[in-house]
């Protein structure tokens, strides 16, 4: 990471005193970027004898609606009276004139987040199959929360989610194409995108959602059998369709029979191993936890990688605009087609379920 960007990331004299008025001088204050996620940042404090969190939106430019952090502090704070698993939110900041932008504090859990490899003591059949079920069991905790009793009846307008999450995508992409058309177009992505207007369904259930559920935006506790702890990233979440919320977490994960990962920087391999539940399992334990079935369930996985082709595109833009140090963001060159490519196979039936 340059010295420049960092510095763009955070004041650290300014911060420091914004966390002195809300919690208290301490005599050790140090600061960590962590280098694994690829839309907000996070970055890692140690403030005395706790150990904190705070993520704010990149630097730059970003699309309307995107890095959302106030919102992202809002949710997690309104279900960390529930059964579905957070950690604890401190701080909510809207002064710009203390790190450069909008950003919240929570307190960091103690765990392991499954990104690049298995974990030796979740390497058995039996916990293998737990992790999978421990997902996609907090998924439907998270589809069966009272959104109105925990006070997030006007978090969002449920009524045709799913038509402004296609209409909201192919935004993106249009003002990430303002600039990367420049350097090579992606026509299959029209492509999808029309079909994806035309088999919109019409009616959805009602539910809170993530927006970014997913494998690695979860922690699993230190200990054996596999304990979902804690479940991060809610800067997208609203109320809308959980079938959608469905299709993402499936988009990233592998069954065995799999070709390979289009988006290999963000897709790990491990749970294509012996144990670990198939995408087909993990529907089924979650239309019985929920009580939902998966209908269209072509259009939410088509719709998945259709976002997960936005989200490469703009990072590509960011890339291109000198947003970005992000190592993985000149590849969405080549990543963003291959995705669009994906889509078009599972609308046409050649990537089942």
């Amino acid at each position: 990471m340059s010295d420049s960007y960092y510095e763009r990331l955070v004041d650290e004299d300014a911060l420091a005193a914004y966390l002195t008025d809300h919690l208290g001088e301490v005599d050790e204050y140090d600061i960590e970027r962590h280098q694994e996620g690829h839309s907000n940042e996070t970055l890692f404090v140690t403030w005395g004898d706790r150990e904190l969190v705070i993520r704010r939106p990149p630097p730059g430019e970003t699309a309307d609606t995107a890095h959302d952090v106030l919102r992202e502090y809002r949710v997690t704070n309104a279900v960390a009276d529930t059964d579905v698993p957070v950690p604890t939110p401190l701080l909510a900041c809207e002064n710009h004139d203390v790190i450069g932008s909008d950003f919240y504090v929570m307190e960091q859990l103690e765990g392991t987040v499954l990104r690049e490899a298995e974990p030796e003591r979740f390497a058995d059949p039996d916990h293998r199959e737990r992790v999978g079920e421990e997902l996609v069991d907090t998924l439907a905790e998270i589809h069966d929360l009272d959104y109105e009793a925990i006070g997030l009846g006007e978090f969002g307008r449920p009524e045709g989610y799913t038509q402004r999450q296609v209409d909201r995508w192919g935004k993106q992409l249009s003002w990430a194409f303002e600039v990367t058309e420049d350097e090579r177009e992606v026509p299959d992505l029209h492509e999808v995108g029309g079909w994806l207007r035309d088999n919109v369904p019409e009616d959805h259930p009602h539910t809170l959602v993530h927006g970014d559920y997913k494998l690695d935006n979860v922690m699993f506790g230190p200990g054996t059998p596999p304990e979902l702890v804690g479940v991060f990233d809610w800067e997208m979440a609203t109320l809308g369709d959980p079938r959608a919320d469905l299709g993402w977490m499936l988009s990233y994960w592998r069954d065995a029979k799999d070709p390979d990962p289009e988006l290999p920087e963000l897709v790990t391999r491990f749970m294509e191993r012996e144990g670990y539940p198939t995408r087909r399992e993990l529907v089924d334990r979650w239309e019985s936890r929920t009580g939902y079935e998966f209908e269209h369930e072509r259009f939410y996985r088509a719709l998945a990688v259709y976002k997960l082709a936005g989200l490469g595109e703009m990072f590509f833009r960011r890339y291109l605009e000198g947003n970005s140090d992000d190592p993985m963001y000149p590849k969405m060159r080549d990543r963003v087609p291959a995705l669009a490519a994906r889509a078009k196979r599972i609308i046409e039936g050649d990537e089942p379920l």
